[in-house]
């Protein structure tokens, strides 16, 4: 049975290994440039970067840089505003849909959805689809996002417990390897 204790991030860690504990970002990242390795990329890709760079096998292709955004909507705005190429969900318009919507408006994977891909679209059109997104269950969570995977779950199985002990649940499971993780 493989030892329960978290070994320590170095080059000599094998990759079956290095997938069997959580790591931050920060500890991959860092990993990354004592091995020589390129950092950039999501969580999953680096450590799949890293897996290969510590089995001695080729790397998977690395990611090329995210496209920059185009023109940003800017005030004023309304419900006749075209959503532009490259939008992103910006303080602007968070603020304008928040005026529209009330107080309880959250950039939601839905809505952020919308945007990416509302290019030629209005913010009548965002507008109408946050309401018609309300009654819709959440969206999957990214397997890159672990902390809020858990947090969802956690929540799910013990309401209304405090934040608090949710998060000593979570740096507890965290703490375990993976294949030790109920």
């Amino acid at each position: 049975m493989p030892d329960p204790t978290r070994p320590e991030l170095t080059p000599d860690l094998s990759g079956a290994e290095l997938r069997r504990w959580y790591w931050t970002l920060a500890e991959l990242t860092a990993l990354a440039r004592r091995l020589g390795v390129p950092a950039r990329g999501g969580k999953l890709v680096l450590t799949e970067r890293l897996v290969a760079a510590l089995d001695g096998i080729p790397a998977p292709p690395t990611p090329r840089p995210p496209r920059t955004a185009g023109r940003q909507l800017a005030p004023p705005l309304d419900l006749d505003t075209v959503i532009p190429p490259g939008q992103r969900c910006s303080e602007v318009l968070r603020a304008f849909l928040r005026a529209e919507i009330g107080p309880g408006f959250t950039f939601d994977a839905h809505v952020r959805g919308f945007v990416a891909d509302g290019a030629g679209r209005t913010l009548a059109d965002l507008v109408a689809h946050w309401h018609a997104t309300r009654d819709a269950p959440p969206a999957e969570i990214g397997a890159q996002f672990e902390l809020n995977r858990f947090l969802r779950e956690r929540r799910a199985r013990h309401p209304g417990e405090p934040r608090a002990e949710a998060l000593a649940a979570w740096r507890a499971h965290r703490a375990l390897p993976r294949d030790r993780r109920p």
